[in-house]
């Protein structure tokens, strides 16, 4: 008796498709050389929103190193990582992934790659606005600025009001004494 298999073909990749100086320009950007990553998954293992995100942090590696510049710089991965540096202490080669993400972003943005998060670019603003304002993040004055530009005022409101109670979201924002110093880091 025959069974009628069939078997899924992919399209073989096309090394024309490839940019195999990906990597050495990720690593000049970020001043990170990525080739010591050793896919040990430890960065995964540690990172608090890895389940939201459609690649691990090693396989955005994996992806550099091996020159999908496209894959990379379109995966939402890029644009979840929110910099706290979980994955780089959980890293045994001391990896800075959140410099390497940085260095992603900025050449997606250069780049004009289609955003695999539509909106997360304005909440990025959004919070570079509160730090250049006040010389740190604001998250309430974050929250309400996406929210209004979204029309999506009350959605969140259960989740606001728990974080006002565990003192998370301030009505007020704190500011550092030196504004200055950091108004001139957004100076070109």
């Amino acid at each position: 008796m025959e069974t009628n298999q069939q078997t899924s073909i992919t399209d073989p990749i096309k090394t024309k498709d490839l940019d195999l100086n990906f990597v050495a320009e990720i690593k000049q950007q970020s001043g990170v050389n990525i080739s010591r990553c050793l896919h040990c998954r430890c960065c995964a293992g540690g990172c608090h929103f890895h389940m939201a995100t459609d690649y691990p942090p090693n396989h955005i590696i994996r992806l550099v190193q091996l020159g999908f510049r496209k894959e990379a710089l379109e995966s939402s991965t890029i644009w979840l990582c929110v910099g706290c540096n979980t994955c780089s202490v959980q890293c045994p080669m001391a990896i800075d992934m959140a410099a390497v993400m940085d260095a992603l972003r900025q050449t997606a943005i250069k780049e004009g790659a289609a955003l695999a998060e539509p909106d997360i670019l304005n909440f990025h603003k959004d919070v570079l606005h509160t730090i250049k304002r006040h010389g740190r993040t604001h998250k309430l004055e974050i929250m309400m600025r996406y929210k209004a530009r979204k029309l999506d005022l009350f959605s969140d409101f259960v989740v606001g009001t728990k974080m006002f109670a565990k003192r998370k979201l301030h009505f007020r924002p704190s500011k550092v004494k030196a504004i200055d110093e950091v108004r001139k880091t957004f100076k070109p």
